[in-house]
């Protein structure tokens, strides 16, 4: 959930029967996107989820599939940076992800691994997305070559 930019865009491409699931464990990253989708015509297509991202199969209905998802990995911007999104509840919501995601559904990860602990996710995530079986599953990277400072490094999961 972050901030709400990308929850807002989310609930801005799901049209009138689609629905954004957006999770934080940060109270701020609540109130930055309630306060973003206030008084906008997205705002019930929203469910705000105070949870870690590993949790999402609690609360998605039974049969539920997944057409597009986006995690922002790292640190809440403008807030505590030692509380970080981690490697093993990473995977395990792409874990829960990939189970429900509908062909030709993508998941985007976007790693922020500039901060202590983000090396190791980025790790695992890289890792992760290199072990997707090809018939089931494109991959791709995309990076900045000529950028100072650790900038993000993203991915882009497709199932076929």
């Amino acid at each position: 959930m972050g901030n709400g930019h990308d929850t807002l865009f989310m609930a801005e491409c799901v049209g009138k029967t689609g629905l954004v699931y957006a999770f934080d464990i940060q109270a701020q990253a609540i109130e930055a996107t309630k306060a973003r989708l206030t008084d906008t015509p997205f705002e019930q297509r929203v469910q705000l989820i105070f949870d870690g991202h590993q949790n999402l199969a609690l609360y998605l209905p039974k049969g539920i599939t997944i057409k597009a998802a986006i995690f922002n990995l790292g640190y809440l911007p403008k807030s505590d940076k030692s509380i970080i999104t981690l490697p093993n509840t990473t995977k395990k919501a792409l874990d829960a992800l990939l189970e429900r995601l509908e062909p030709k559904g993508r998941v985007v990860l976007v790693a922020y691994y500039g901060h202590e602990g983000g090396e190791a996710e980025l790790s695992t995530v890289r890792h992760y997305c290199e072990q997707l079986p090809q018939e089931r599953y494109n991959v791709l990277n995309y990076q900045f070559i000529n950028q100072k400072n650790q900038p993000p490094i993203l991915f882009c999961i497709e199932k076929k």
